[in-house]
């Protein structure tokens, strides 16, 4: 009763406060996210689908947004590639909705029309919603800072919850780990440990990413220190998948930027499996007879083998049959949930007396939905922001670039390599944080694409006043990007077009 008391009044508070400052309340709105799965959570207010604490904060702020804008005298800027990409993406969502519900028999948990529309609509597109309007309000250094600082603060809010709720990496062993890991994380985070494994996999590396903005030394090895508690809390999890994405974004983001960090990695990694020992058995489960675990229906390999189901969880049993019904629909899919509503999941429950409600891989799921067509309208968004962070994370120029991109990368990075065996590309609870440093990310490109036409211009002007000598001015780029810039650049004030506004 008390936690539900003091939750009412956060968001209360919030609702009211959007109205003197919506921007900050946004802020807030993000920060509850890191909860909002929690068992004690409420669902539902007085019975209604769809109505919750959240939501109703979420519409309050975007009132408060929607009326604000005119004194704030804020212009939608958005890249006009990004807008027609991000468009795209919904509008396949959209669609993929549609044909769902015009023939939704089959699906397993959500059977009426208004649940339909609560689940696979509105809680698809709203955890959209924060990230731009964040990218529509940060204008100002403060505003910046705040916006991106709440967007990886979801993830070390989330890492402390499952360092609280597992007992001590030190005493469990892989079985262990597993076990405690699945009920325990589910009914006292309320995010699954496979999906919690890959959100602190890519926040480890985006708090890391943080360790450039502070100037004092004491600082920036506590920003080391948090994302090494990051790293700690992702091993209590148990899920492999996330292990593996770690590893693989750590890689690129030390290769692209921090490549003597490079050299510490394996000092990490023999760090954790001191502190999670069961990491280790994790890891290596299925390698070995003695670790092999499926049922008997899935029974068949060599003694001495490596078992592939083990190793997978399943998922290179299932994965043959969902290329299979693709190819009965390549170019269109079957819309959204079409594992449950084909009868896939089903046949596989009566072949294998195993529930695989979803593909098990976020690729094939979309595929499987949208088909091709769909596959390559949405994936493309993902490449823009993937490029445009890499250009953010190499320009010396700001640290404040440098910080956003990488951040934005890991979390990014994080979803793209944990698909291959879990995930989903439609928007959920658990990614509002990669929304968040994608909106950021966007607001820093038009950032520094004014910047650099202010500097252009100061330049110019300089060198007129000098007789035409070569000043060495900045080039203006507009919204394009640059993925290799020198390593030893000037420095570029992000906000520098704000000064002379």
């Amino acid at each position: 009763m008390i936690r539900l008391s003091l939750l009412v009044a956060y968001v209360l508070f919030l609702a009211v406060y959007a109205w003197k400052d919506w921007y900050r309340a946004l802020c807030g709105l993000i920060l509850l996210t890191a909860v909002i799965e929690h068992p004690d959570m409420p669902k539902t207010l007085f019975g209604i689908q769809g109505l919750n604490v959240w939501n109703l904060l979420l519409l309050a702020i975007v009132a408060a947004w929607a009326l604000s804008r005119r004194r704030e005298k804020l212009e939608w800027d958005l890249p006009r590639h990004v807008e027609l990409l991000l468009t795209l993406y919904l509008l396949v969502v959209l669609v993929g909705f549609v044909r769902l519900l015009a023939d939704p028999g089959g699906l397993f948990e959500v059977d009426t029309t208004a649940g339909i529309w609560s689940e696979y609509l509105v809680n698809t597109i709203k955890w959209v919603v924060p990230g731009f309007l964040l990218f529509d309000g940060a204008r100002t250094r403060e505003r910046f800072l705040l916006g991106l600082l709440c967007g990886v603060a979801v993830y070390v809010i989330i890492g402390v919850q499952v360092i609280k709720w597992m007992p001590p990496g030190t005493v469990l062993s892989g079985a262990d780990l597993s076990a405690r890991s699945l009920k325990i994380l589910q009914n006292e985070v309320g995010y699954h440990r496979v999906n919690l494994s890959m959100m602190l996999g890519g926040a480890s590396w985006a708090v890391f990413a943080l360790h450039v903005l502070p100037r004092r030394l004491v600082a920036r090895l506590g920003v080391l220190l948090l994302a090494a508690t990051m790293l700690y809390a992702q091993a209590l999890t148990g899920g492999r998948t996330g292990y593996a994405t770690w590893f693989a974004v750590g890689l690129a983001l030390c290769t692209l930027r921090w490549r003597r960090y490079l050299l510490l990695v394996p000092v990490v990694v023999v760090g954790v499996v001191l502190l999670v020992p069961g990491t280790v058995e994790r890891m290596t489960q299925g390698f070995s007879p003695e670790t092999e675990d499926r049922p008997a229906v899935a029974q068949g390999h060599r003694d001495g083998s490596v078992d592939d189901y083990t190793v997978t969880a399943g998922r290179t049993l299932i994965w043959p049959y969902v290329i299979a019904k693709i190819k009965e629909s390549p170019n269109v899919g079957y819309g959204r949930e079409a594992m449950q509503r084909t009868g896939l999941a089903l046949f596989l429950w009566q072949e294998l007396q195993e529930v695989f409600p979803h593909p098990h891989n976020a690729y094939f799921e979309m595929l499987l939905d949208n088909g091709w067509i769909g596959f390559v309208l949405v994936m493309p968004f993902y490449a823009v922001v993937v490029f445009h962070s890499v250009s953010l994370l190499r320009d010396s120029r700001s640290m404040l670039f440098v910080a956003t991109g990488g951040a934005c990368l890991a979390l990014v990075l994080a979803l793209l390599v944990a698909s291959v065996g879990s995930q989903t590309f439609y928007p959920r609870e658990g990614a509002v944080g990669m929304w968040c440093a994608i909106g950021m990310v966007f607001r820093a490109k038009v950032l520094r694409a004014r910047a650099e036409e202010v500097a252009a211009r100061a330049a110019e002007a300089e060198a007129g006043d000098s007789g035409g000598a070569d000043s060495g001015s900045l080039p203006s780029g507009g919204f394009s990007s640059r993925l290799r810039r020198p390593t030893k650049a000037p420095s570029l004030d992000p906000f520098l077009w704000s000064e002379t506004a």
